[in-house]
């Protein structure tokens, strides 16, 4: 109990710690949140096409003619050259199409007459010329094998009438999915850098020469201490896991948090918690200056965060970065919760992958304290 009162005393004059980077990590998850308010949709856009026929509005060009408007607006402008012209210029207008004399007869002569064209270099430009080059190939098509012109229109019509249905599958929120792996990535941060600043606080206050003297002396085995002091850090690390879990329910909603994903993103992170615990303290017993401490969770929380994918995507990353990075714990837990935001199934063979990513956290988390025991038991001798 004399450990665990200790740890208190010392946490709670260093709470301020312990509320920046809660804040920092609210901060962020709330601008990711804002920014992500705005889902994208798709939205079928209609280009603007100016028509001038030269032709006839008979046949088939007056049937071109009724799809190019049942497929686009068309603006209301002058007739002459400039004021088209002036309609490209200042985008009233997306694509110009002049329809040239007598192209009905050409066109069911199998002459293939020419369209003239002028368009902007725009999307809705593209998708113009995509609209009349579907009607063209279409009626292309049909006049090697057909006469009639009537019949020929017909066929076209009967032809661009059938529409694809395109069916959604996929019951994934993704646009949530996301905000919880931008809040559970960062969070690996906020984690590893109250951890590291307050553990590490305590720890040179339990190394300090005059309490080392001290623990030295007595009758107190060294692993017993050890697990004194590991039990009262794992208290801490847990209390500031619950404190982060709840946050991602209020940020990111129950919908998502009370989901299969939702629980997987909050076992990732207790067990990433477990392993920046355990590298806390190793930390913590190898080094007892504390004017290193605020250097130290520089390096480790934002250089593992910067290489691991927290700040940024992996998927941006080099190969280079990527290699580096799979000597990090943070790598192991980003890549859960990057596999977590496109989870659909769950079954063995899907979370296989993120078993052995936790486990490897574990992994790391044992070295850590083997090597944690094996640094404390030389001191020991050493004092």
């Amino acid at each position: 109990m004399t450990v665990f009162k200790t740890f208190l005393k010392i946490l709670n004059k260093n709470k301020g710690i312990v509320i920046l980077y809660t804040v920092i990590l609210l901060v962020f998850a709330g601008i990711n949140m804002k920014s992500n308010n705005n889902v994208a949709t798709f939205e079928a856009s209609r280009p603007d096409i100016l028509i001038v026929n030269r032709d006839e509005e008979v046949g088939i060009t007056k049937d071109l003619i009724r799809y190019i408007k049942e497929n686009s607006d068309t603006p209301t402008v002058a007739d002459n050259e400039d004021a088209r012209n002036d309609a490209l210029f200042y985008e009233d207008a997306d694509y110009i199409l002049y329809i040239p004399e007598n192209y009905h007869n050409d066109f069911m002569n199998g002459q293939a007459p020419e369209l003239e064209v002028k368009r902007t270099g725009s999307y809705n430009a593209e998708y113009a010329e995509m609209i009349i080059k579907r009607y063209i190939n279409v009626a292309s098509t049909y006049q090697k094998s057909i006469s009639s012109e009537d019949e020929l229109v017909a066929k076209v019509n009967e032809t661009l009438s059938k529409k694809a249905e395109a069916n959604i599958t996929s019951k994934l929120d993704t646009t949530g999915l996301n905000r919880a792996a931008f809040y559970y990535n960062f969070e690996s941060y906020a984690i590893l850098a109250c951890l590291i600043y307050i553990i590490c606080l305590v720890l040179s206050v339990f190394n300090s020469q005059k309490v080392h003297k001290r623990i030295v002396i007595s009758s107190t085995d060294y692993k017993k201490h050890n697990r004194q002091l590991l039990l009262s850090n794992c208290v801490y690390a847990f209390f500031v896991w619950s404190l982060y879990v709840i946050a991602s329910f209020i940020l990111i909603g129950n919908n998502i948090m009370m989901t299969k994903n939702g629980a997987v993103f909050i076992l990732n992170s207790f067990v990433f918690t477990i392993c920046a615990t355990a590298l806390s303290f190793l930390i913590g017993n190898v080094v007892t200056n504390k004017n290193a401490v605020t250097g130290i969770v520089n390096v480790v929380a934002l250089g593992s965060s910067f290489l691991c994918g927290v700040f940024v995507p992996s998927q941006y990353l080099p190969d280079s970065v990527k290699t580096i990075a799979h000597a990090l714990p943070t790598y192991y837990y980003v890549k859960t919760n990057d596999a977590v935001s496109t989870m659909e199934v769950f079954n063995f063979e899907t979370l296989k992958p993120l078993m052995i990513n936790m486990g490897v956290l574990l992994g790391f988390a044992a070295v850590f304290i083997i090597i944690s025991n094996i640094a404390t038991a030389k001191k020991r001798k050493i004092g």
